[in-house]
């Protein structure tokens, strides 16, 4: 085994090792991408086009984030799901996406512990790491450092992202599954 297909073998593994469902290292080639994912910011359904640093428009130029992602070779995928009470159990859904936030923290945390030149880690949805993004009160991002933009604000097709993955982009009646993704090369 050389020190490349390790260093796979370990990423593929560590997300598990910190409470994902699931994880995977795939090819960035794998991944598809289409502008048309902006769109579904841009509908603001989660009400933060705009109000966040992370997310769209802010977060940058369609174009030149599908650039930026095609110029990674690997991504490490992974999911977390939560248990809903039923199907319309907002509050379950809020504390399971603040879990996968923590989640995402933890596993940058250990990936940065790796010394992995250049990474980039996109999660689900907003980027979740203050309570109040700084771009609402009109500041800079506080801890650009931890900031965390969308999958969707990159153009990633996310249900392919998980079929490319092996994982099920829903989990099950009355769960809730949410999406990270480190991006890197070796």
């Amino acid at each position: 085994m050389t020190d490349k297909d390790a260093l796979l073998k370990e990423l593929s593994q560590l997300p598990l090792l910190h409470g994902a469902f699931k994880a995977a290292v795939i090819r960035v080639d794998d991944m598809e991408l289409d502008k048309s994912f902006r769109d579904l910011c841009a509908s603001n359904a989660c009400g933060l086009y705009g109000q966040c640093w992370m997310c769209p428009p802010a977060v940058g130029d369609i174009d030149r984030l599908m650039e930026e992602v095609r110029a990674y070779d690997y991504a490490l995928v992974y999911q977390t799901v939560g248990d809903l009470e039923d199907s319309y159990d907002f509050e379950g859904m809020i504390r399971a996406k603040k879990e996968s936030y923590v989640l995402a923290q933890s596993i940058r945390k250990a990936v940065d512990d790796l010394h992995i030149s250049r990474t980039l880690h996109l999660g689900a949805g907003g980027c979740g790491v203050c309570t109040v993004c700084a771009k609402r009160t009109n500041e800079p991002c506080r801890h650009p450092e931890h900031a965390m933009p969308s999958l969707e604000a990159y153009g990633v097709n996310v249900s392919r992202l998980a079929n490319a993955a092996g994982m099920n982009y829903t989990n099950g009646v009355n769960t809730v599954t949410y999406f990270g993704t480190i991006l890197f090369s070796v």
